[in-house]
Protein backbone atom coordinates (compact mmCIF):
# COMPACT_ATOMS: atom_id res chain seq x y z
CA UNK A 1 0.00 0.00 0.00
CA UNK A 2 1.69 3.57 -1.15
CA UNK A 3 2.46 5.94 1.90
CA UNK A 4 2.38 9.58 1.78
CA UNK A 5 4.80 12.04 2.61
CA UNK A 6 5.34 16.08 2.48
CA UNK A 7 8.47 17.93 1.90
CA UNK A 8 8.94 21.57 1.60
CA UNK A 9 12.35 24.08 0.30
CA UNK A 10 13.38 27.12 0.82
CA UNK A 11 12.33 28.29 -1.77
CA UNK A 12 8.81 28.69 -1.32
CA UNK A 13 7.31 25.60 -2.06
CA UNK A 14 5.44 22.33 -0.29
CA UNK A 15 4.98 19.06 -1.93
CA UNK A 16 3.38 15.94 -1.44
CA UNK A 17 5.12 12.62 -2.05
CA UNK A 18 3.83 8.86 -2.85
CA UNK A 19 6.07 6.10 -1.53
CA UNK A 20 4.78 3.01 -3.63
CA UNK A 21 7.16 0.09 -3.27
CA UNK A 22 10.73 1.47 -4.35
CA UNK A 23 9.25 4.49 -5.70
CA UNK A 24 9.00 7.80 -4.46
CA UNK A 25 7.48 10.90 -6.60
CA UNK A 26 6.34 14.06 -6.22
CA UNK A 27 2.72 14.02 -6.54
CA UNK A 28 1.87 17.09 -5.99
CA UNK A 29 3.50 20.89 -5.68
CA UNK A 30 2.00 24.97 -4.10
CA UNK A 31 3.82 27.68 -4.04
CA UNK A 32 3.13 28.59 -0.16
CA UNK A 33 4.29 29.05 3.21
CA UNK A 34 5.75 32.45 1.99
CA UNK A 35 8.95 33.22 1.00
CA UNK A 36 11.61 30.39 3.10
CA UNK A 37 9.34 27.49 4.16
CA UNK A 38 11.17 25.82 6.90
CA UNK A 39 9.21 23.31 9.20
CA UNK A 40 6.28 21.26 8.46
CA UNK A 41 3.45 19.88 11.47
CA UNK A 42 0.83 17.43 10.10
CA UNK A 43 -2.60 17.44 12.06
CA UNK A 44 -4.09 13.82 10.62
CA UNK A 45 -7.50 14.00 12.19
CA UNK A 46 -7.80 17.58 10.45
CA UNK A 47 -6.04 16.64 7.27
CA UNK A 48 -3.75 19.95 7.40
CA UNK A 49 -0.45 20.82 7.64
CA UNK A 50 0.61 23.90 9.01
CA UNK A 51 4.02 25.78 7.71
CA UNK A 52 6.92 28.03 9.35
CA UNK A 53 7.79 30.89 7.12
CA UNK A 54 11.48 31.60 8.03
CA UNK A 55 11.78 34.95 6.35
CA UNK A 56 12.94 37.80 8.28
CA UNK A 57 15.43 39.90 7.11
CA UNK A 58 12.95 41.05 4.10
CA UNK A 59 9.94 41.24 5.93
CA UNK A 60 7.68 38.62 8.12
CA UNK A 61 7.54 35.36 8.84
CA UNK A 62 4.39 33.48 8.34
CA UNK A 63 2.28 30.50 9.86
CA UNK A 64 0.26 28.95 7.11
CA UNK A 65 -2.82 26.26 7.31
CA UNK A 66 -2.70 24.32 4.05
CA UNK A 67 -5.43 21.90 3.48
CA UNK A 68 -4.89 17.95 2.60
CA UNK A 69 -7.48 16.49 -0.23
CA UNK A 70 -7.98 13.15 -0.36
CA UNK A 71 -5.96 12.52 -3.56
CA UNK A 72 -2.89 14.65 -1.69
CA UNK A 73 -3.72 17.54 -3.54
CA UNK A 74 -2.40 20.63 -1.43
CA UNK A 75 -4.51 24.33 -0.80
CA UNK A 76 -3.16 26.85 1.49
CA UNK A 77 -6.43 28.04 3.12
CA UNK A 78 -4.77 30.91 5.95
CA UNK A 79 -1.61 32.45 6.08
CA UNK A 80 -0.90 34.86 8.61
CA UNK A 81 1.78 37.15 9.47
CA UNK A 82 4.45 36.70 12.14
CA UNK A 83 7.52 38.68 14.10
CA UNK A 84 10.08 36.29 11.28
CA UNK A 85 12.85 33.61 11.96
CA UNK A 86 9.79 30.26 12.55
CA UNK A 87 12.06 27.50 12.37
CA UNK A 88 9.52 25.19 14.53
CA UNK A 89 6.06 24.26 15.74
CA UNK A 90 3.85 22.59 17.16
CA UNK A 91 0.13 22.04 17.93
CA UNK A 92 -1.23 22.08 21.85
CA UNK A 93 -4.49 22.68 23.68
CA UNK A 94 -8.24 22.45 24.12
CA UNK A 95 -10.47 19.35 24.03
CA UNK A 96 -8.94 17.75 21.34
CA UNK A 97 -5.00 18.59 21.71
CA UNK A 98 -4.71 20.76 18.49
CA UNK A 99 -6.34 24.20 19.03
CA UNK A 100 -3.54 26.32 19.23
CA UNK A 101 -0.26 26.47 17.72
CA UNK A 102 3.28 27.61 18.98
CA UNK A 103 5.95 28.34 17.14
CA UNK A 104 9.66 29.28 17.57
CA UNK A 105 11.36 32.46 16.18
CA UNK A 106 15.30 31.87 16.26
CA UNK A 107 16.16 34.86 14.22
CA UNK A 108 14.01 37.53 16.14
CA UNK A 109 14.20 35.49 19.51
CA UNK A 110 11.00 34.43 20.79
CA UNK A 111 8.27 32.25 20.81
CA UNK A 112 4.47 32.74 20.17
CA UNK A 113 1.22 31.10 20.01
CA UNK A 114 -1.67 31.53 17.63
CA UNK A 115 -5.46 29.91 17.98
CA UNK A 116 -6.92 27.95 15.79
CA UNK A 117 -8.11 27.35 12.59
CA UNK A 118 -5.89 30.10 11.31
CA UNK A 119 -7.18 33.51 9.52
CA UNK A 120 -5.63 35.75 7.71
CA UNK A 121 -5.25 38.83 9.52
CA UNK A 122 -4.83 36.36 12.88
CA UNK A 123 -2.54 38.35 15.60
CA UNK A 124 -0.69 35.97 17.50
CA UNK A 125 -1.82 34.87 21.02
CA UNK A 126 1.24 35.21 23.02
CA UNK A 127 4.73 36.52 22.26
CA UNK A 128 7.93 35.57 24.96
CA UNK A 129 10.53 37.40 23.65
CA UNK A 130 14.03 37.22 25.25
CA UNK A 131 17.21 39.12 25.61
CA UNK A 132 21.00 38.44 26.86
CA UNK A 133 23.45 41.00 28.53
CA UNK A 134 26.54 39.65 26.32
CA UNK A 135 27.20 36.57 24.04
CA UNK A 136 27.66 32.95 25.41
CA UNK A 137 30.67 31.39 24.95
CA UNK A 138 30.58 30.52 21.14
CA UNK A 139 30.29 34.43 20.21
CA UNK A 140 29.27 33.92 16.80
CA UNK A 141 26.06 31.30 17.24
CA UNK A 142 25.57 33.16 21.00
CA UNK A 143 25.03 36.67 19.70
CA UNK A 144 21.48 36.63 20.60
CA UNK A 145 18.85 34.73 22.19
CA UNK A 146 17.92 31.59 19.45
CA UNK A 147 15.01 29.23 20.40
CA UNK A 148 14.92 27.00 18.32
CA UNK A 149 12.17 24.41 18.23
CA UNK A 150 8.98 24.11 20.70
CA UNK A 151 7.62 20.81 21.84
CA UNK A 152 5.30 19.29 23.79
CA UNK A 153 5.88 17.33 27.14
CA UNK A 154 3.84 13.66 27.39
CA UNK A 155 0.94 15.18 29.33
CA UNK A 156 0.29 17.78 26.97
CA UNK A 157 0.32 19.87 30.32
CA UNK A 158 3.60 21.92 29.29
CA UNK A 159 5.45 23.19 26.39
CA UNK A 160 9.49 23.34 25.96
CA UNK A 161 11.99 25.48 23.66
CA UNK A 162 15.78 25.04 23.49
CA UNK A 163 17.10 28.22 23.15
CA UNK A 164 20.89 27.68 21.51
CA UNK A 165 21.65 31.05 21.97
CA UNK A 166 21.50 31.33 25.93
CA UNK A 167 21.63 27.33 26.68
CA UNK A 168 18.68 27.34 28.26
CA UNK A 169 15.23 25.40 27.86
CA UNK A 170 12.72 27.66 28.52
CA UNK A 171 9.39 26.02 29.80
CA UNK A 172 5.37 27.28 30.22
CA UNK A 173 2.46 25.67 31.79
CA UNK A 174 -0.80 25.57 29.50
CA UNK A 175 -3.88 26.54 29.96
CA UNK A 176 -5.61 23.90 27.98
CA UNK A 177 -8.84 26.24 27.59
CA UNK A 178 -7.37 29.73 26.69
CA UNK A 179 -3.74 28.22 25.05
CA UNK A 180 -1.98 30.95 26.93
CA UNK A 181 0.81 30.13 28.56
CA UNK A 182 2.22 30.86 32.09
CA UNK A 183 6.38 30.77 31.91
CA UNK A 184 7.89 28.30 34.11
CA UNK A 185 11.82 28.60 35.37
CA UNK A 186 14.09 27.88 33.06
CA UNK A 187 16.41 25.20 33.11
CA UNK A 188 20.37 26.23 32.39
CA UNK A 189 22.08 23.46 30.09
CA UNK A 190 25.90 23.28 29.66
CA UNK A 191 27.70 26.38 28.76
CA UNK A 192 28.31 26.42 25.07
CA UNK A 193 26.43 23.26 24.42
CA UNK A 194 24.05 25.04 22.05
CA UNK A 195 20.61 23.07 22.46
CA UNK A 196 18.81 23.19 19.33
CA UNK A 197 15.69 20.33 19.52
CA UNK A 198 14.33 18.12 22.16
CA UNK A 199 12.37 14.88 22.12
CA UNK A 200 9.98 13.63 25.06
CA UNK A 201 10.49 9.55 25.42
CA UNK A 202 8.61 7.26 28.05
CA UNK A 203 9.22 3.83 29.13
CA UNK A 204 6.12 3.11 31.12
CA UNK A 205 2.88 2.93 30.31
CA UNK A 206 1.84 5.96 31.97
CA UNK A 207 2.39 9.46 30.69
CA UNK A 208 4.47 10.47 33.40
CA UNK A 209 6.28 7.40 34.35
CA UNK A 210 10.33 7.38 33.73
CA UNK A 211 10.12 10.04 31.26
CA UNK A 212 13.18 11.56 29.91
CA UNK A 213 13.94 14.50 27.47
CA UNK A 214 16.73 13.88 25.47
CA UNK A 215 18.07 16.99 23.94
CA UNK A 216 20.17 17.50 20.45
CA UNK A 217 22.91 19.87 21.10
CA UNK A 218 24.16 21.65 18.36
CA UNK A 219 27.26 23.47 19.26
CA UNK A 220 28.23 20.55 21.42
CA UNK A 221 27.86 18.13 18.67
CA UNK A 222 26.15 15.84 21.59
CA UNK A 223 23.03 14.42 23.18
CA UNK A 224 21.79 15.14 26.90
CA UNK A 225 19.28 12.79 28.78
CA UNK A 226 17.44 14.97 31.13
CA UNK A 227 15.51 13.21 33.83
CA UNK A 228 11.79 14.72 33.82
CA UNK A 229 9.63 15.05 37.45
CA UNK A 230 5.94 16.23 37.90
CA UNK A 231 5.25 17.60 40.75
CA UNK A 232 1.59 17.30 42.31
CA UNK A 233 1.42 21.22 41.69
CA UNK A 234 3.55 23.21 39.25
CA UNK A 235 6.29 22.87 36.70
CA UNK A 236 8.15 19.57 36.26
CA UNK A 237 11.76 19.49 36.91
CA UNK A 238 14.68 18.76 34.97
CA UNK A 239 18.02 16.91 35.81
CA UNK A 240 20.68 16.28 33.36
CA UNK A 241 21.59 13.07 33.65
CA UNK A 242 24.12 11.68 31.37
CA UNK A 243 25.66 13.53 27.94
CA UNK A 244 27.12 11.36 24.71
CA UNK A 245 28.94 12.28 21.72
CA UNK A 246 27.50 11.39 18.48
CA UNK A 247 30.25 10.68 17.01
CA UNK A 248 32.13 6.83 17.79
CA UNK A 249 33.78 6.30 20.83
CA UNK A 250 32.84 9.66 22.53
CA UNK A 251 35.22 11.20 20.07
CA UNK A 252 35.45 15.14 19.03
CA UNK A 253 33.23 15.85 16.01
CA UNK A 254 34.92 16.51 12.54
CA UNK A 255 35.43 20.09 11.78
CA UNK A 256 32.36 21.87 10.60
CA UNK A 257 29.76 19.24 11.91
CA UNK A 258 26.62 20.02 13.81
CA UNK A 259 23.77 18.38 15.06
CA UNK A 260 20.59 18.44 13.66
CA UNK A 261 16.72 16.87 13.80
CA UNK A 262 16.55 14.40 16.87
CA UNK A 263 14.10 11.40 16.93
CA UNK A 264 12.94 8.62 19.43
CA UNK A 265 11.19 5.26 18.21
CA UNK A 266 11.00 2.06 20.18
CA UNK A 267 14.26 1.58 22.59
CA UNK A 268 16.21 3.84 20.08
CA UNK A 269 17.09 7.50 19.42
CA UNK A 270 18.61 8.74 16.77
CA UNK A 271 20.37 12.08 15.87
CA UNK A 272 21.24 13.72 12.15
CA UNK A 273 25.02 14.89 11.76
CA UNK A 274 25.29 17.43 9.59
CA UNK A 275 28.70 18.24 7.23
CA UNK A 276 30.40 15.22 9.29
CA UNK A 277 30.79 13.28 5.47
CA UNK A 278 31.50 10.21 7.65
CA UNK A 279 30.15 8.59 4.47
CA UNK A 280 32.24 11.00 2.29
CA UNK A 281 30.69 12.96 0.86
CA UNK A 282 26.99 12.13 2.92
CA UNK A 283 26.78 12.88 6.08
CA UNK A 284 25.37 10.58 9.25
CA UNK A 285 22.65 9.37 11.40
CA UNK A 286 23.47 8.38 15.00
CA UNK A 287 21.65 5.36 16.80
CA UNK A 288 21.16 4.99 20.39
CA UNK A 289 19.94 2.11 22.61
CA UNK A 290 17.77 3.32 25.21
CA UNK A 291 17.42 1.18 28.21
CA UNK A 292 14.56 0.43 30.45
CA UNK A 293 15.79 3.94 32.53
CA UNK A 294 16.32 5.84 29.35
CA UNK A 295 20.23 5.81 29.66
CA UNK A 296 21.79 5.85 26.12
CA UNK A 297 24.33 3.63 24.45
CA UNK A 298 26.16 4.95 21.27
CA UNK A 299 24.99 2.10 18.39
CA UNK A 300 26.65 3.46 15.29
CA UNK A 301 26.50 5.79 12.83
CA UNK A 302 24.51 4.80 9.49
CA UNK A 303 24.56 6.96 6.34
CA UNK A 304 22.56 10.00 5.67
CA UNK A 305 22.65 9.13 1.82
CA UNK A 306 22.97 12.73 0.89
CA UNK A 307 24.48 16.45 2.31
CA UNK A 308 22.96 18.21 5.61
CA UNK A 309 20.46 15.79 7.06
CA UNK A 310 18.75 18.65 8.72
CA UNK A 311 15.17 16.70 9.30
CA UNK A 312 13.81 13.10 9.85
CA UNK A 313 11.15 11.02 10.79
CA UNK A 314 10.16 7.60 11.30
CA UNK A 315 7.16 6.37 10.10
CA UNK A 316 4.48 4.94 12.43
CA UNK A 317 4.93 1.15 11.70
CA UNK A 318 8.43 1.72 12.50
CA UNK A 319 10.04 -0.46 9.40
CA UNK A 320 11.28 3.02 7.92
CA UNK A 321 13.20 6.48 8.09
CA UNK A 322 13.12 9.52 5.81
CA UNK A 323 15.84 11.60 5.69
CA UNK A 324 15.78 15.56 4.06
CA UNK A 325 18.86 16.34 3.27
CA UNK A 326 18.90 19.78 2.91
CA UNK A 327 22.14 20.88 0.39
CA UNK A 328 21.56 17.59 -1.26
CA UNK A 329 17.69 18.90 -1.58
CA UNK A 330 16.49 15.11 -1.64
CA UNK A 331 13.83 13.09 0.22
CA UNK A 332 15.74 9.64 0.86
CA UNK A 333 13.75 6.49 2.44
CA UNK A 334 15.33 3.93 4.59
CA UNK A 335 14.72 0.41 5.82
CA UNK A 336 14.24 0.54 9.96
CA UNK A 337 14.60 -2.75 11.77
CA UNK A 338 12.26 -2.25 14.97
CA UNK A 339 14.03 -4.79 17.13
CA UNK A 340 17.90 -4.11 16.66
CA UNK A 341 17.04 -0.04 15.83
CA UNK A 342 19.45 -0.40 12.98
CA UNK A 343 18.53 2.20 9.74
CA UNK A 344 19.52 0.02 6.49
CA UNK A 345 19.45 -0.08 2.73
CA UNK A 346 17.99 2.92 0.29
CA UNK A 347 14.21 1.84 0.08
CA UNK A 348 13.45 4.90 -2.58
CA UNK A 349 14.17 8.74 -3.06
CA UNK A 350 13.33 11.66 -4.86
CA UNK A 351 14.99 14.87 -5.65
CA UNK A 352 13.07 17.80 -4.53
CA UNK A 353 13.38 21.28 -5.53
CA UNK A 354 17.26 22.72 -6.31
CA UNK A 355 20.27 21.57 -4.37
CA UNK A 356 21.46 24.13 -1.56
CA UNK A 357 23.94 25.81 -0.55
CA UNK A 358 26.52 24.86 2.33
CA UNK A 359 25.93 26.58 5.50
CA UNK A 360 22.77 28.50 3.72
CA UNK A 361 19.44 28.89 4.16
CA UNK A 362 17.98 27.02 0.78
CA UNK A 363 17.35 23.60 -0.19
CA UNK A 364 15.01 21.12 1.57
CA UNK A 365 13.93 22.42 4.53
CA UNK A 366 11.28 19.61 6.32
CA UNK A 367 10.12 15.91 5.93
CA UNK A 368 7.28 14.55 7.39
CA UNK A 369 4.59 11.14 7.48
CA UNK A 370 1.18 11.49 6.60
CA UNK A 371 0.18 10.02 9.67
Amino acid sequence: MAATLFASHYSGTVHTLTLDGSSLSISNTIEACGGMPSWLTYDAPGKTLYCSDETWIFGNGSISSIAVADDGSLTETANAPTIGGDVANVLYGGDDGRSYIAIAHYQTSTVSTFALPLSADAPALQSFTYAMDEPGPNRYRQDAPHPHEVLLDPTGAFLLAPDLGLDQIHMWAIDAATGNLTECAPVATEPGIGPRHGVFWTAGAAADAATTLFVANELGNSVTAYDVAYAARGCPALAARQTLSTFPGGGAAPSGAKVGEIRAAGAFLYASNRADRSFDPDDSVATFALSDAGAMAFVGLSSAHGSYPRTFAVNAAGDMLAIGDQTSSEVVVVARDAETGRLGDVVARVPVGEPGTPEAEDGLSAVVWAE
